[in-house]
């Protein structure tokens, strides 16, 4: 099943993922693993007022947010994926940023971004080249599986990215 993504013209910020994982794609959401912490690195990061579940993603859209992934193919491990497909996932992501023209893309994995852009040296927060016209973030992948980052962390990071967004809104 490929998940359909959460997008409208003119958000503040989409969040683009690496691709869905198999219980993502079997329910038809976005993050929906029960240990993936990006709803609960959304919420402590004040982007939206209280923890939303998966099945509620698409009431992100009112809040300026959407969700897309670089690659549609669903795996058990975002390693899983060659590197010519996260290549393919960032010309469509440089596809859908330029038509609905989000402020803000935040791709939350930076491994996958890095191959997928070429940009071997990338860390986590701003970047200095846009995707289109939209302004780019680097977050870690939310999922349980990287233990680099502990949900306070993610939370902490994620923030950065709000307060960003409110200072250029």
């Amino acid at each position: 099943m490929t998940l359909s993504d959460v997008l409208k013209p003119g958000l503040d910020v989409l969040f683009c993922g690496i691709n869905p994982g198999l219980v993502s794609a079997s329910r038809g959401q976005h993050f929906a693993r029960p240990g993936n912490r990006f709803w609960p690195a959304l919420h402590l990061s004040g982007f939206t007022p209280r923890r939303f579940d998966p099945s509620e993603q698409d009431e992100l859209l009112d809040l300026g947010l959407g969700i897309t992934n670089l690659v549609a193919r669903p795996s058990a491990r975002a390693d899983e994926l060659t590197a010519e497909e996260l290549r393919a996932g960032g010309e469509r992501l440089t596809e859908v940023a330029r038509e609905h023209r989000p402020r803000f893309v935040a791709v939350v994995g930076v491994t996958a971004y890095r191959t997928a852009f070429g940009r071997k040296a990338a860390k986590v927060g701003p970047q200095p080249e846009l995707i289109a016209s939209s302004r780019l973030w680097l977050l870690p992948n939310p999922s349980g599986l990287n233990a680099h980052y502990r949900p306070a962390d993610l939370a902490e990071l994620f923030g950065e990215l709000r307060s960003e967004v409110a200072q250029t809104g």
